[in-house]
């Protein structure tokens, strides 16, 4: 009598075998994709950004492309400089007399005396006495009046320099500040300082008005001969670009 065959259980059967396997190439598979996601940047990079970005140096400029970034907002533009106006000139002073001069480059501050011109019309110089003095050409413009100012110096004398001895080494841009017998004080600004012999003094380019408040700082320059003293002049040009201080009857 052929014995009866025992059923085997469901948990070893080959459908549960191949089902189970099934089950587990399904989950290796679904794992695998979701780890690989977490790998990936949250927003995908265009191919637009990854070329502007990837330049090194120039990347943080270029991280966007022309026209906007991914929300469409526009790029960041500052706004046009505008050119800084020019600082207008300061407006002529009225007419007060000098009393000092004072030039910063050098510590020189210098009381000033009146001077007019000689019989043949020539400017005369201070007193040779006192080497510390200026003169100021009384009858020409005060300090700010529009017009051309004179001043002359003594460089030397018998004694050692005397005012003026460096006034050759004044540069443009240098500063002349003439105080006022009302309190205020002209600033002037060096343009040039050009050195001329006396023959050929050049008066018109020296003493011309050019409609603007001007200075003239003159003294003697050149090669020195005994008898005829020096052969030029050493002059400084310079134009008024400030005031300062008020009179004292405001």
């Amino acid at each position: 009598m052929a014995r009866r065959r025992r059923r085997r259980p469901w948990y070893r059967t080959r459908a549960y075998r191949l089902t189970r396997t099934f089950m587990i190439i399904v989950g290796l598979v679904v794992g695998g994709v979701w780890w690989a996601g977490d790998d990936e940047p949250a927003t995908p990079v265009t191919a637009g950004a990854a070329s502007f970005g990837s330049t090194g140096a120039g990347a943080h400029a270029d991280s966007h492309p022309p026209g906007g970034d991914a929300r469409g907002a526009k790029p960041h533009r500052s706004p046009p400089t505008r050119p800084a106006r020019p600082t207008p000139p300061p407006a002529p002073l009225p007419r007060s007399p000098a009393t000092s001069l004072r030039i910063p480059y050098f510590g020189l501050q210098a009381p000033v005396v009146a001077l007019r011109l000689d019989r043949d019309r020539r400017l005369t110089a201070p007193p040779v006495e006192d080497p510390k003095l200026v003169g100021w050409y009384v009858d020409g413009p005060t300090p700010g009046e529009r017009g051309t100012a004179v001043v002359v110096g003594h460089r030397d004398t018998r004694t050692g320099p005397a005012v003026f001895a460096a006034l050759g080494q004044l540069r443009p841009g240098r500063l002349v500040e003439a105080r006022r017998a009302d309190g205020r004080t002209a600033v002037y600004t060096v343009d040039a300082v050009r050195t001329y012999e006396k023959a050929h003094f050049p008066n018109k380019e020296v003493y011309g008005d050019r409609g603007r408040p001007e200075l003239r700082l003159i003294t003697c320059g050149g090669v020195y001969d005994r008898k005829t003293g020096y052969a030029s002049n050493i002059i400084v040009f310079a134009h008024l670009t400030e005031t300062r201080g008020r009179s004292h009857g405001r």
